[in-house]
């Protein structure tokens, strides 16, 4: 009688779409680190994603309700009513498949396209940080932060030409270092965020695939 109360919960949080405005629930996760060729400065620290970036991240995971997303819903509705273990997996895959035809192989090959998509999406936002800090030339107009390190170098060689002009010279590369600074902080700190937000998707997504994999294909996981 238990079970059959915490399929029906788990049904109905399945089935019952959250109220407009109300936000998706967040998983802490410490941020995954990506090495960055020629910096200069070190990610700041970031404690949590900005909200900015988690929807990014829905959105990527955001499927057609018959895909792994779907059926990752519905394995955390069931864990929440106190399943867990193959009975959590399977009973997920039970009542998933009965709404909407779902076969494993099916659904197994749908984690791989999110897991896969996640790690493409990673490589474009990466490739655009680059650009950003002048570590690539970009196809564009240059980013705000090389065109101020640009002018930072313009006008450090101005203060060795123009000695007259040294004090106003000086009071200006001070404060185009500061707006570097500045833009170099927040460019790692978006980097740093998002790398969080992606990092926790993408660790939860591949735990819960291995459990699906190891309880729905146990031939196969030892492979």
């Amino acid at each position: 009688m238990e079970m059959f109360d915490s399929l029906a919960k788990a049904a109905k949080d399945f089935f019952v779409e959250p109220e407009e405005g109300a936000k998706p629930a967040t998983v802490p996760a410490q941020p995954q680190q990506f090495a960055t060729p020629g910096a200069t400065s070190a990610a700041p620290p970031v404690g949590q994603a900005e909200q900015r970036h988690l929807d990014h991240i829905a959105g990527l995971l955001a499927g057609d309700g018959k895909d792994f997303p779907a059926y990752l819903k519905m394995v955390k509705s069931l864990a929440a009513a106190g399943l867990s273990g193959a009975l959590l997996y399977q009973t997920a895959f039970n009542a998933f498949s009965a709404v909407n035809g779902a076969t494993v192989p099916g659904l197994l090959s749908s984690a791989n396209q999110y897991e896969d998509a996640l790690a493409a999406d990673r490589d474009k936002v990466l490739a655009r940080h680059r650009e950003k800090m002048g570590e690539v030339a970009g196809s564009g107009a240059p980013s705000a932060l090389v065109q101020l390190a640009d002018q930072e170098r313009k006008l450090a060689k101005d203060l060795a030409d123009l000695s007259q002009q040294l004090q106003a010279k000086q009071q200006q590369l001070v404060e185009t270092q500061q707006k570097l600074a500045e833009e170099r902080q927040k460019t790692q700190s978006a980097l740093a965020s998002y790398q969080l937000a992606q990092a926790a998707a993408l660790t939860e997504l591949q735990a819960h695939h291995r459990a699906a994999e190891s309880f729905l294909m146990p031939g196969t996981a030892a492979k």
